[in-house]
């Protein structure tokens, strides 16, 4: 069974930095676009970041200058690096596909990573 796994969370101070990571297990989802969403607490799931199976990057304004996604094909691997966080950044972090031609992932979530920005 195909599973998204993110991992990479934890409480940081204000102004601080974490790197997260989502793997597929049993999947290679090179050929696939990749997001992150987040869900703060009480609010629903929202758009943070979006990367193309060719690279091409996408941010909510919210993150845009602080955030930095990526992915490593050859680790079958997606990143999302976050720097000058702030406690609105709190949430759970969740990667998702965007691409319809990846249906095993496309519109899946993992269990998620919590992220706490603590002022």
């Amino acid at each position: 069974q195909v599973q998204l796994v993110e991992s990479g969370g934890g409480s940081v101070q204000a102004g601080g930095s974490l790197k997260l990571s989502c793997a597929a297990s049993h999947y290679i989802f090179s050929g696939c676009g990749m997001a992150w969403h987040r869900q703060p607490p009480g609010k629903e799931r929202e758009f943070v970041s979006s990367i193309s199976s060719d690279g091409i990057t996408n941010y909510a304004d919210s993150v845009k200058g602080r955030f930095t996604i990526s992915r490593d094909n050859a680790e079958n691997m997606v990143h999302l690096e976050m720097n000058s966080l702030k406690p609105e950044d709190t949430a759970w972090y969740y990667c998702t596909s965007t691409s319809r031609w990846c249906p095993d992932i496309f519109g899946k979530w993992g269990p998620g990573t919590r992220v706490t920005v603590f002022s």
